[in-house]
């Protein structure tokens, strides 16, 4: 199912912290860590903090590519605009994840806040700067780029040879995982609660499935007691082991 664009944002205003840096909750496991604590002042020098509201778009697709972002707080969705005027959501970000590592000029992708988010901006020019004087945050930025290409290879897999469970169960598997660390990818012990702060059509979506598809399979993953639905936004996990099964096409 595509969603339809919506109209483009207003003017988001930074916020002003003390010290962005140094009392950033993200900064453990996104890219930043790589700078050691002496040399924040300078990242910090070049950091914008911005409080996002749910519904803004933050990158537009083919806009020319002047920032990064760092998402500190919230969720967003990605997406791509098709020729006819929708969009097809190709991902989501949580906290940590560096966007904007555009090869071209200009964004390949848009993005979306799905509930309230901070970020921290940085122009791509300044902070190539910096990045000659700090390689490991170089490496960082290098590595980042390799999982999304790893992650894009998994969507396609997603989408062109998994059924309609197996694909709600890898995307319940990857947020599970992801939120035991805050951050893409990892290898920790999974969350035994998965929130969703997308709506039931975004999930639907990104999996390419119908919004009644998604809502069925959750409820026969519920009978099934692999999961819990305590709420709209949240999903308790009951038997990881079988949902990753299920995932990989072993269950």
């Amino acid at each position: 199912m595509m969603t339809p664009v919506r109209a483009r944002p207003l003017v988001v205003e930074p916020i002003r912290p003390t010290d962005p840096c140094t009392n950033c909750e993200a900064r453990s496991f996104s890219v930043c860590n790589a700078i050691e604590a002496k040399d924040l002042e300078r990242l910090a020098a070049l950091a914008v903090p911005l409080a996002i509201d749910a519904g803004r778009t933050f990158i537009e697709e083919g806009d020319t590519a002047e920032h990064f972002f760092n998402v500190t707080a919230g969720t967003a969705k990605l997406f791509k605009l098709l020729p006819d005027g929708r969009r097809q959501i190709t991902g989501f970000a949580c906290v940590g994840t560096f966007l904007g590592l555009a090869v071209s000029s200009t964004y390949a992708f848009g993005a979306e806040a799905v509930e309230p988010m901070r970020v921290c901006r940085f122009s791509r020019a300044k902070l190539k700067a910096l990045l000659d004087d700090f390689p490991a945050m170089e490496k960082r930025l290098l590595e980042v780029a390799s999982n999304e290409l790893v992650a894009a290879q998994e969507q396609m897999l997603l989408l062109g040879r998994k059924t309609a469970r197996e694909r709600l169960a890898s995307f319940l598997v990857v947020r599970a995982v992801n939120m035991a660390s805050g951050v893409l990818p990892c290898s920790s012990r999974p969350a035994d609660k998965v929130t969703l702060p997308m709506t039931r059509s975004d999930i639907a979506d990104y999996l390419g499935l119908t919004i009644e598809t998604v809502s069925r399979t959750l409820t026969r993953f519920k009978s099934e007691r692999l999961i819990d639905i305590p709420s709209a936004s949240e999903i308790a996990i009951r038997d990881f082991a079988a949902l990753e099964g299920l995932a990989t096409g072993l269950n």
